[in-house]
């Protein structure tokens, strides 16, 4: 009971607008909210017709996806702790239907606010809902600038670009990760991806071996993702 009870006093701390909601709406959201441990590789959320709730993420990493009719994904962002979802309780915005699948890349901690929950609070309180706008605002703004990354930039930049952003987050320029894998981040096929490699290689930009690429040329990743 100890354990359940830090993780309560810890969501307080993670959620900015906490100390602005009135002593009933925080006892509404302690009875209600739900805590979770997912291990990797787990969809936590899947379409607009599952309507989880609301996500903070405690530990781990999350990555939320589309998928088109042909199976292709394209990530359009990730979500490290503290990070909130709201497209994963889309029934409290009924003018958003968002298809998207929401998958755990790590083990991960997270607290869930059932949707009507979250919708009653945030019909009540100014702050709650001047918060949520800032996080819809954040989260389309990172889908805009995914769409004009697709549309004028040229995949090699691309994948440098992702190439790097895997180094920084696992601190690492040993990457265990699968061509495959950075095709469903980026929305296009394997076979492309593994071309772009072989030619990266090439150029002393990266090694290749099973399940591993390691950075050996960053400067020259930095340079091709700048351009």
């Amino acid at each position: 009971m100890g354990v359940l009870k830090n993780h309560f006093t810890d969501f307080s701390k993670y959620f900015p607008v906490w100390e602005r909601l009135t002593p009933a709406q925080r006892a509404r959201i302690s009875e209600n909210m739900i805590f979770r441990s997912v291990s990797k590789g787990t969809v936590v959320h899947n379409g607009s017709m599952d309507c989880l709730g609301l996500l903070m993420v405690r530990s781990g990493q999350l990555r939320a996806y589309i998928l088109s009719e042909g199976g292709r994904e394209v990530t359009l962002y990730r979500l490290f702790p503290m990070d909130i979802c709201l497209f994963s309780a889309s029934c409290i915005m009924h003018s958003i239907q968002f298809e998207l699948v929401i998958e755990t890349e790590k083990d991960t901690e997270l607290w869930i606010i059932p949707a009507e929950v979250y919708k009653s609070i945030m019909e009540e309180s100014a702050p709650v809902a001047n918060y949520t706008n800032e996080i819809m605002a954040s989260r389309f703004s990172e889908v805009i600038w995914l769409i004009e990354q697709i549309m004028w930039k040229s995949l090699d930049k691309r994948i440098a670009a992702f190439l790097l952003e895997e180094a920084s987050l696992e601190h690492t320029n040993q990457l265990k990760v699968t061509h495959e894998m950075i095709a469903n981040h980026l929305g296009t096929h394997r076979e492309v991806v593994t071309r772009m490699l072989r030619y990266f290689q090439s150029e002393g930009m990266v090694k290749l071996s099973r399940g591993t690429i390691e950075l050996t040329g960053k400067e020259k990743l930095e340079s091709l993702s700048a351009e």
